[in-house]
């Protein structure tokens, strides 16, 4: 899924789509991207322990559902940020209904102008967001408003072998020419002055049961609902073909979490 700024820049190319409807779509389902609880909460086992002053940021959080979690299992006040103010209006729901008003709220704003000073921040947190800046400058300008020695997190679209077939490889090339390596991505981390401390793959669940499968039903009443509608019936197609690579193809590529910590 493109998400974020590179969606309301090019949302669908070609397409003349109403980007409310995309945003009703994927509001319908728990995350946006592939995830789920249980890995938010491993990587987020990797950083030291957040005190209640600690100030995190969840870039590209869309409706929240790992904000949430990270709300219930650290200290420390939240900002989540999502471009689309239809994400963020659902998540503030979400936030009053689970009666964390008083340390997490959702911001409207885009990844790539975010409004805070540099060094302020302790934990900056992305889960399938980054790429719409491309990783290696998403994490350089992300790390600018990083404490020394403070943590990012972010789940990246990675290849997990070197080798891989045609079809998948010159889809992924279109679709996300920066996609590479989990050690070229250890790399660049690296390269921004992080000292990796973790990086771990997502489990196939991840897209199938907490991304792909909540679709189906959802996929199948956009079509129905907006019957003869080209444009719609043309991405649900699409999003059909990208599940359809991922169940024949997913021991070459996934999400890998990648976290670090800004050299001191």
């Amino acid at each position: 899924m493109k998400t974020g700024d590179q969606m309301q820049d090019e949302p669908f190319a070609g397409m003349d789509f109403d980007v409310d409807i995309m945003c009703e779509y994927y509001s319908r389902i728990e995350r946006q991207g592939p995830g789920n609880d249980e890995q938010t909460l491993k990587a987020l086992s990797f950083i030291e322990p957040i005190g209640e002053s600690s100030r995190i940021l969840d870039i590209g959080c869309g409706t929240g559902g790992q904000t949430l979690t990270l709300a219930h299992h650290c200290a420390g006040s939240i900002d989540a940020l999502d471009i689309f103010p239809y994400f963020i209006d659902r998540l503030n729901e979400r936030i009053a209904g689970a009666g964390l008003t008083d340390r997490v709220r959702g911001v409207i704003g885009s990844m790539d102008a975010l409004p805070y000073e540099r060094e302020t921040l302790d934990l900056i947190w992305s889960e399938g967001a980054v790429y719409n800046m491309g990783f290696q400058r998403g994490i350089r300008e992300w790390g600018k408003l990083l404490k020394d020695g403070g943590f990012i997190a972010v789940s990246e679209i990675s290849w997990f072998t070197t080798d891989r077939p045609a079809e998948l490889s010159d889809f992924w090339e279109h679709e996300y020419p920066e996609i590479d390596t989990i050690a070229n991505k250890v790399a660049q981390m690296q390269q921004e002055g992080y000292v990796p401390v973790a990086t771990f793959t997502l489990p196939d669940d991840c897209w199938t049961a907490g991304y792909f499968d909540p679709q189906g039903p959802v996929q199948e009443e956009f079509l129905l609902r907006y019957r003869g509608n080209e444009t719609v019936e043309r991405w649900i197609l699409e999003q059909r073909h990208e599940e359809d690579l991922f169940r024949r193809f997913s021991k070459y590529y996934g999400y890998a979490f990648y976290i670090g910590r800004k050299g001191m």
